[in-house]
């Protein structure tokens, strides 16, 4: 493994293949020092420990999380204690409580959560999800309406609602009372409701921002359990244990894309260990469709196994299967959810092949890939709008800068569409700059994706304003498009023990990346060209030792189309997997980018 080194032009790559500056990422000798000291760690693990922003002293929290340590105490949320003595009252006087949740995976968790207490609290809760296509995100008068009119008493709102003004206000009118449990960014003054608990909200002080939904009803879920031991409601029946829950928890937190940190570092932590045991019938069902068996569960469980299906019910089929899979006891009806929502993913990709495909097609016949422009806006006539988020989050990575994608309805001549930005560019307040100046139909987001509406006749004006508006952030954003390294290592120090030493750094995600590694000087051999555009090869050093890798979507872009060559004297970096097919216990490179000596 070779010596660390300096920050700056990392291997003299200035310009990788992909466009990008390389650097190895920073880190305080002091601090990395401590943390061998402290830990025994290697010098590489305490190196990578110390870039992550763990200073002396918080290496045990890290390495180690526990609830006891980290649990934040639940009043320190706003409005969190009134949120917790509504819901019991209403439960003590046998109102009728109803959950409203989003469509997606963290939405699903969280209902699945607050339906798993109430069980156990003898209690059924009615989950409402509003269809994606005909209602849209969050709460709306019509489905307050539909609520009241079945009886609710009480809504509890979870991953939305904290900027449902209107319906809010409707639910008012109509005597429906609301407690909105979220965590978006949301404006100075809060709705209406019965009580509002977002530690995004102003005045809010509980310092857990980076938290999903799911994890603020799991801190919920505490408070209902501290209300009830304080009304002795746990007198003649057990406190329900939330710790039995905590792999939904973490589900939400990986599959929102949340900063893994803190108290939700612990959280995701120590969910996945839940997880591990599958005995949620609904993620057990789920991992058995798609041909995986019970293993230790890790991020790639709930962010590319789970997480997906779960979707594919809010973006191309019913919304609610979700969070039904997720708090059903049954087998049986886990079994058939799991079934109908594998379906639906399979679908899903189909579809977003098919309008991934197209709006590369329109893009280069413009030629927006190539040019000066700041950010790339396509359209096109029937693209479904369940997948338009996930086409543009391709094609960001593919081209390196925003790119929103539009799905236009014939018949109206109404676009709705998602957009994903690049570092450095705030893609939602542009987006909601261009609502104001009435070039929208609705629109907003924020700093990395956002979301709109717009009338199709609009749509140059809009990609010309939404031009000049980020030009100045573009020179911004494409110095901070740099690939940051942690350790450079040769083909043959590239084992399973030197994974697993890493490991120890899990779970990764936002604020904890997972290590990058550097190897320079090795030749792409044995290319393979696998369907989907992915490349495969070994990736042979000096001394013939050799690695195997894979290039995901790199076929028809510069990096693939080096490794497909077999072009020698390659610098490469990516990360590590785990690769134990027939029984070889070994390790392969995910590539993430290649740099040519001869071209940086």
């Amino acid at each position: 493994m070779a010596d660390s080194l300096s920050q700056s032009d990392f291997l003299d790559v200035r310009r990788s293949l992909s466009g990008r500056a390389w650097r190895m990422r920073a880190a305080d000798a002091a601090v990395v020092r401590a943390h061998i000291q402290e830990h025994g760690l290697e010098e590489p693990v305490a190196r990578a420990l110390a870039a992550r922003g763990v200073a002396s002293g918080q290496g045990a929290d890290f390495l180690h999380p526990t609830l006891k340590a980290l649990f934040p105490d639940p009043s320190s949320f706003r409005g969190m204690d009134g949120a917790a003595a509504a819901i019991v009252d209403a439960l003590s006087s046998g109102r009728s409580i109803h959950v409203f949740a989003d469509y997606d995976v963290d939405g699903a968790s969280s209902a699945a959560l607050l339906v798993r207490w109430f069980r156990a609290m003898g209690a059924e809760l009615p989950i409402y999800v509003p269809d994606r296509l005909k209602e849209g995100y969050g709460p709306s008068p019509a489905a307050f309406d539909s609520l009241k009119a079945a009886g609710a008493d009480l809504v509890i709102t979870v991953d939305c609602g904290a900027a449902a003004e209107t319906a809010l206000a409707h639910a008012a009118a109509i005597s429906l009372d609301v407690v909105v449990v979220d965590h978006h960014l949301m404006r100075e003054t809060a709705p209406f409701c019965l009580a509002l608990v977002n530690p995004n909200q102003p005045g809010c002080n509980s310092g857990q921002g980076n938290l999903a939904a799911a994890g603020v009803v799991f801190v919920l879920l505490a408070a209902l359990n501290r209300e009830g031991r304080s009304r002795g409601l746990f007198a003649d029946r057990p406190q329900p244990d939330i710790r039995d829950w905590m792999d939904l928890a973490a589900l939400g937190a990986v599959c929102d894309v949340t900063s893994l940190t803190g108290f939700n570092r612990a959280l995701t932590s120590l969910g996945l260990r839940v997880m591990s045991d599958w005995s949620n019938p609904g993620l057990r069902a789920l991992l058995e469709v798609a041909g995986s068996s019970p293993e230790k569960a890790k991020v790639g469980h709930a962010g590319f196994i789970l997480g997906p299906r779960i979707n594919a019910g809010g973006r191309i089929g019913r919304a609610d299967l979700g969070a039904r899979l997720l708090s059903t006891d049954d087998p049986t009806e886990a079994a058939k959810l799991a079934h109908e929502l594998d379906l639906l993913n399979q679908e899903r990709r189909e579809v977003e092949r098919q309008v991934t495909e197209s709006a590369i097609r329109r893009v280069e016949a413009a030629g927006w890939e190539g040019d000066d422009s700041s950010v790339i806006v396509v359209a096109g006539e029937d693209w479904h709008p369940g997948v338009v988020g996930i086409v543009a989050g391709r094609l960001r990575e593919r081209w390196r800068k925003p790119v929103i994608v539009i799905g236009v309805d014939p018949v109206t001549g109404i676009g709705k569409g998602s957009g994903r930005s690049q570092p450095g560019m705030n893609l939602g307040r542009a987006i909601q700059a261009a609502w104001e100046e009435g070039l929208l139909l609705a629109g907003g987001g924020h700093a990395m994706a956002g979301g709109l509406t717009i009338e199709i006749g609009r749509l140059e004006a809009f990609r010309l304003w939404l031009n000049d508006r980020l030009r100045d952030e573009r020179e911004l954003a494409e110095e901070m498009d740099f690939v940051e390294v942690d350790v450079l290592l040769d083909p043959a120090a590239a084992t399973r023990a030197l994974f697993d030493t890493f490991e120890r750094l899990a779970p990764f995600g936002p604020g904890n990346p997972e290590p990058v590694f550097a190897l320079s000087g090795v030749q792409a051999r044995e290319p393979v060209l696998m369907n989907g555009g992915h490349v495969r090869c070994r990736l042979v050093g000096a001394d013939g030792a050799s690695l195997r890798a894979v290039a995901w979507r790199q076929a028809d872009l510069p990096v693939g189309q080096a490794l497909l060559a077999g072009a020698g004297g390659l610098r490469v970096v990516g990360r590590l997997r785990a690769d134990d097919w027939n029984g070889r216990r070994g390790v392969q490179l995910e590539i993430e980018d290649v740099a040519d000596p001869r071209m940086v």
